[in-house]
């Protein structure tokens, strides 16, 4: 086996590689192996015992999972399997969101990390309210030309033409309370 988007093999342990197991959770899911080279070979690891009870801890005070850390041994030589389900919330390691992106590890930042956030919640970017956003900010000519274009396309009724701008934007829900969506 080699690795891939779900597998990772790493020689030793290292706190940073809960940046990984994040990255597992945020995407496909994956097992990260520790005690394995690149090429899947078994090079062992020290202290398994306190590895066995400090990743599990780890994980559950920095990320907030639970996942299986398994002790396998192979020639002597002894090797963790750490497997991680895909979370359907967003999983952050201090602060930070990464994603398993083919073989690698990527950390979300600006529009990625926006568009991952709001997936993970399942809304889109045009139902997100805009607070500080009211309808006297929007111009009363772009709300006369759409009404008029389209009701003259079909896509709302003619009688539409004589609602107020409020009226128009709850019945296109368009508001979120007293938001107004993007």
């Amino acid at each position: 086996m080699k690795e891939n988007q779900n597998t990772e093999w790493k020689q030793t342990w290292r706190d940073e590689y809960l940046k990984w197991i994040c990255g597992f959770a945020n995407a496909q899911g994956g097992t990260l192996v520790i005690g394995k080279n690149d090429k899947g070979l078994v090079t062992g690891i020290a202290d398994a015992g306190r590895l066995m009870e400090e990743i599990p801890n780890k994980m559950r005070d920095i990320l907030g999972i639970v996942a299986p850390v398994n002790l396998y041994s192979e020639n002597g030589k002894e090797w963790l399997e750490i497997v991680v389900e895909p979370y359907p919330s967003p999983i952050s390691y201090k602060g930070e969101y990464h994603y398993r992106s083919g073989s690698t590890k990527q950390e979300l930042k600006g529009a990625a990390l926006d568009k991952f956030l709001l997936q993970k919640r399942g809304k889109r970017w045009d139902s997100v309210p805009v607070p500080g956003f009211r309808v006297s900010d929007c111009s009363s000519v772009a709300f006369k030309l759409f009404k008029t274009k389209a009701a003259k396309s079909g896509r709302i009724s003619e009688d539409v033409l004589q609602d107020d701008n409020n009226s128009l934007l709850e019945n296109l829900q368009l508001r979120d309370g007293s938001y107004l969506k993007q």
